[in-house]
């Protein structure tokens, strides 16, 4: 059976880099999805996915239906991309020394057109399934707060009576299989004042504080772990009854969002008397977006710490299937060097209680930066692994098969 895998996948190459750099060309930015949902939703048809279509969020959804009911695979990977930069090429796909460059290619194009191509290549081979895939490409993640991926689960696919029994990212793992992350919060801290003397006084008062207390505590081992905004008044510029200030911290495992607003609290309580007749609120920052179809949502901008087990079903089947195909197996989690970056796995795990891990060809040091890039290789790889580990999980098997039986 890998056999056969392989050498279709050998025969897509040209088919796989060419839909890359056409996602590279297409600009998709958080909240701006339209252009690349198209793109998406066109090729998962061509490529003859059994149902192909959009849901009330922009999400395009590619579904393969095998012989049963259940079980139902999940394959992730996001439309968006962080803002770029203002490089002129930066749209423009390049190559050099067998790495594809452009923005997204890393985070987390190529891991989607490696997840969009991997069903495609089990239909080629005709290698059949028991259970559901879903391929399912969505929006706004790179913001953070994963609003795509959260409808999804939540509505889109109860409405057609799918329930993901495991889900696989496509997010950047350099070709390993990850199972977590830390997580991060934004905290909003909301001064009040009828005298913008005694506003002044405190908003001055807790950033100096703040930036003192916290400042050992800024990054620890290349991680960053507090970060914090310069004051916004509401007049502009020192001026207004209000005003805010943005607090990013680090969750390590079972921190809770509610722990670092009472270190937020605590330390403001400290001040005494530099707050006299200013009323602060501190709580997770909250705000509308507009998400590319025209709806909104309101959302929190949290992401919780989040780990499957690593001796999971899933976890085990995949590294089963990943050795039996000769793909290399190496485990580990996300670092998340920034504040702010996240993956879909805290909303799968922590709200829905799905088993959820990652395998993508892009590298994680590579995300969010000017210059990124990805390995060629690694994407047509990452294809033939995915279908694979989808094999071993919903497959029927084919023993004896070979290439002359398909």
């Amino acid at each position: 059976m890998y056999s056969i895998l392989e050498n279709r996948k050998n025969g897509m190459k040209e088919e796989i880099l060419d839909f890359m750099k056409e996602l590279i060309k297409t600009p998709s930015e958080s909240l701006k999805e339209k252009d690349i949902s198209e793109i998406v939703y066109k090729k998962m048809t061509e490529l003859k996915y059994n149902k192909v279509f959009k849901d009330d969020a922009g999400n395009v959804i590619g579904l393969i239906l095998g012989r049963e009911s259940d079980p139902t695979i999940l394959l992730n990977s996001h439309l968006d991309t962080v803002s770029a930069s203002s490089a002129s090429d930066i749209y423009s796909p390049r190559i050099l020394d067998g790495k594809l460059y452009g923005n997204g290619a890393s985070d987390c194009k190529s891991g989607l057109a490696a997840q969009i191509f991997a069903g495609a290549l089990l239909r080629r081979c005709m290698l059949p399934l028991r259970g559901n895939l879903i391929v399912a490409a969505t929006v706004a993640e790179q913001n953070g707060v994963s609003l795509g991926i959260r409808e999804l689960i939540a509505k889109t696919l109860p409405d057609i009576g799918l329930t993901p029994k495991y889900a696989i990212l496509g997010e950047p793992t350099n070709m390993g299989l990850y199972y977590g992350h830390d997580g991060w919060v934004k905290i909003d801290i909301r001064m009040e004042s009828a005298k913008p003397a005694h506003l002044n006084r405190a908003v001055s008062s807790i950033f100096s504080d703040f930036r003192t207390n916290f400042a050992n505590r800024m990054h620890v081992n290349s991680l960053e772990e507090f970060a914090m905004s310069e004051p916004v008044y509401e007049g502009g510029s020192g001026s207004g009854n209000s005003a805010n200030i943005i607090v990013a911290k680090r969750l390590r495992a079972n921190e809770a969002a509610g722990n670092a607003i009472g270190i937020m609290e605590h330390e403001i309580g400290l001040l005494g008397e530099k707050m006299r007749s200013v009323a602060v609120n501190v709580n997770v920052l909250r705000e509308e977006q507009k998400l590319y179809t025209g709806s909104t949502r309101i959302v929190q901008h949290i992401t919780n710490a989040w780990a499957s087990d690593p001796y999971s079903p899933v976890m085990e089947r995949a590294r089963h299937a990943l050795s039996a195909a000769g793909c290399k197996v190496t485990t580990g989690k996300w670092e998340l060097g920034r504040l702010g970056m996240g993956t879909a796995g805290s909303v799968l795990t922590g709200e829905f209680n799905i088993p959820t891990i990652g395998y993508g060809p892009g590298d994680e040091s590579m995300a969010h930066m000017a210059k990124e890039g990805v390995d060629i290789n690694n994407i047509y790889e990452a294809a033939y692994g995915n279908a694979s580990i989808i094999h071993s999980l919903i497959g029927i098997p084919v023993c004896g098969w070979t290439s002359d039986d398909i």
